[in-house]
């Protein structure tokens, strides 16, 4: 890896936050046919963050806006702006939020969005939002020329980064980026040091490419947990056993090793045919809690006791995702955190 200086740190998720970020639920051909009950999950999640800190939400003026309103507009907490998308993965196409080293001072980066790989046109609103949110917040922003999700990147606040290359490096993105060009905009961007690529498999159903936020997370600087499945039958099963060796053999930057516990994935579920991704790494952090999507599978309690375990300064709040991950993503896909 070269000399690359970059005046930016990424903070890990677990730190301070001055706030949460949600765009408003509209597009129903998100959840086909199971529409209705979104909203309603969406207005637990605003309540459950809203408790913990200041929950904003962007929503186009209208309906959306009024529903969100409607909703959530006499919450304390909770504030509502006017900003339109097309739909609701703000993790994805939100600005992914670094601090200045000399001051930290929040500056937003914007990745090019193009709603995972040209699959769900039109994202023109969505690849908008991020320099509206900015400007909002009165941050600067720095434009990045990489096609890029949030939900693709995982870091450690410590300058370790882990992704996936079947997402960054996929020709519906960056054709023609080299691995070295992609490691070298993340550090400029992101301030990281380190960039591990885990890249044993994702997991059926997900339409992203293999997000990282869906296979394996940090709860400390080297602490991950990691999905797996030990069902014999399930094709998730070796990629992901592949992921857990490769993130135990990773080396930090100072010659250590992470510790990698495994976060077992319920058991497959279909929707109308279709295997949903449901995993237990699509939690998110909040001030003095971590929020976990359940499934209403067996496996759910034993997430939730390791997560407590591994994070026993916070209260573990689970949440219902039974319904949301149709739409194909959790709590982490549809929020992004802004750092204190």
């Amino acid at each position: 890896m070269n000399d690359l200086k970059s005046p930016f740190r990424w903070p890990a998720e677990w730190e301070s936050q001055a706030a949460t970020w949600i765009a408003w639920p509209h597009n129903r051909e998100t959840w086909p046919g199971h529409y209705d009950d979104i909203p309603s999950v969406f207005e637990t999640l605003v309540t459950a963050l809203s408790n913990c800190q200041p929950v904003h939400i962007i929503a186009a003026a209208g309906a959306v806006y009024e529903d969100a309103t409607t909703r959530l507009g006499h919450c304390p907490n909770v504030f509502i702006h006017s900003i339109a998308t097309n739909d609701c993965w703000i993790r994805d196409y939100g600005p992914t939020f670094v601090q200045r080293l000399d001051d930290r001072s929040l500056v937003g980066v914007l990745w090019h969005f193009n709603a995972w790989g040209d699959k769900y046109p039109p994202y023109d609103l969505d690849d908008a939002a991020a320099e509206k949110i900015c400007r909002h917040l009165g941050a600067p922003f720095n434009q990045s020329s990489l096609y890029c999700e949030g939900g693709a990147l995982e870091g450690n606040g410590d300058g370790l980064l882990l992704t996936t290359s079947s997402c960054l490096l996929s020709t519906t993105r960056n054709a023609g980026w080299k691995r070295e060009m992609v490691e070298e905009e993340l550090r400029l961007q992101l301030g990281v040091k380190q960039v591990v690529w885990v890249d044993g498999g994702g997991l059926v159903g997900d339409d992203t490419d293999g997000h990282i936020d869906q296979l394996a997370r940090f709860v400390a600087p080297t602490v991950v947990v990691a999905a797996t499945s030990h069902d014999s039958t399930d094709p998730n099963a070796p990629g992901l056993q592949k992921n857990v060796e490769l993130l135990r053999s990773t080396r930090t930057l100072d010659g250590g090793l992470l510790a990698v516990h495994e976060l077992p994935t319920p058991p497959p579920r279909w929707v109308d045919g279709q295997r949903v991704p449901e995993s237990y790494c699509n939690f998110i952090f909040a001030e003095g809690s971590v929020i976990v999507p359940t499934f209403r599978a067996a496996t759910d309690q034993y997430a939730l006791d390791l997560l407590a375990r591994l994070l026993p300064n916070r209260r573990v709040v689970p949440l219902d995702a039974y319904d949301l991950i149709w739409g194909l993503g959790a709590f982490h896909c549809v929020t992004q955190n802004q750092p204190a």
